[in-house]
């Protein structure tokens, strides 16, 4: 029976591994691989464990977050063959902000609500790290995020400064005003296509969604996690109408859909 290690002898075994595997007669593709190579597995990884605590699917969990850990050490590590620096200064680094951050954990200072922690947060940014203090509220969200995220998040910052809606009635007339100016912006580039008439239906199709977005943030929904759900329960439905049609020997396409219709609807119905 395999010993079950503590955990710094795990991250010495997984660190280890990396190494050999870019090594100079290590695995060819691992040694390929670059910093920019593995951005969007990366990201893929974060998404499907993500979606694995959302399930509460345990061994998946775990295995996900080992691919992340993985992620995270070979691209770390690539930098330390580069001499840029090591895996351990990027643990070091993150273990004394942590330390750095929680003043009221670690250090002298108390903070009772996670508003106060924030608030501290700020100020050890700009007075410890020397961080200078952004413009624009609106320059604290990255732009590196995924636009629905992105939007959320802008729409949180504004909020938070007082910028925001009285009550939901008036960003749903939004969503309406805005659904409204989408469907006349579609109706024009139906009637008369041009490069800048898709752009103006893109600018509105953005606006609507903008919307929609902001009614999910005012009504404390996590507008990621609604899509997805829905995202999954789309899946779900139509899997059933493919199963179904191919029961029948039929094939999908459009002279069927009035059957793929009744199978959306039976799948519907079973939801």
């Amino acid at each position: 029976m395999e010993t079950k290690k503590n955990t710094a002898e795990s991250f010495d075994e997984l660190y280890s591994v990396v190494k050999r595997l870019r090594a100079d007669d290590g695995c060819p593709w691992d040694r390929e691989q670059t910093p920019e190579s593995l951005r969007g597995a990366l990201i893929e990884e974060t998404y499907e464990c993500v979606e694995a605590i959302d399930s509460k699917d345990w061994p998946h969990i775990r295995e996900e977050l080992g691919d992340i850990f993985l992620l995270a050490t070979m691209i770390s590590y690539m930098h330390e063959q580069q001499g840029l620096f090591a895996v351990s200064d990027v643990l070091q680094e993150i273990t004394a902000k942590l330390i750095r951050r929680h003043p009221h954990v670690f250090g002298e200072s108390s903070a009772s609500t996670s508003a106060e922690v924030l608030e501290q947060w700020a100020k050890i940014k700009v007075e410890q790290e020397g961080r200078k203090p952004k413009d624009s509220l609106m320059d604290q969200v990255s732009r590196a995020l995924p636009p629905l995220e992105r939007a959320y998040k802008i729409q949180k910052k504004a909020a938070k400064a007082g910028f925001d809606w009285p009550d939901s009635a008036g960003v749903w007339d939004k969503i309406e005003e805005e659904l409204a100016e989408a469907r006349e912006a579609c109706q024009t580039h139906q009637s008369e296509a041009s490069s800048e008439n898709k752009e103006h239906l893109e600018e509105e199709l953005g606006d609507l969604l903008f919307s929609v977005v902001n009614i999910c943030r005012y009504l404390q929904v996590d507008p990621a996690v609604a899509l997805q759900r829905t995202n999954n329960k789309f899946v779900r439905r139509f899997k059933y109408v493919e199963q179904s049609m191919k029961a029948q020997g039929l094939p999908m396409d459009k002279e069927h859909i009035s059957l793929m219709e009744q199978y959306w609807q039976e799948a519907k119905n079973e939801d």
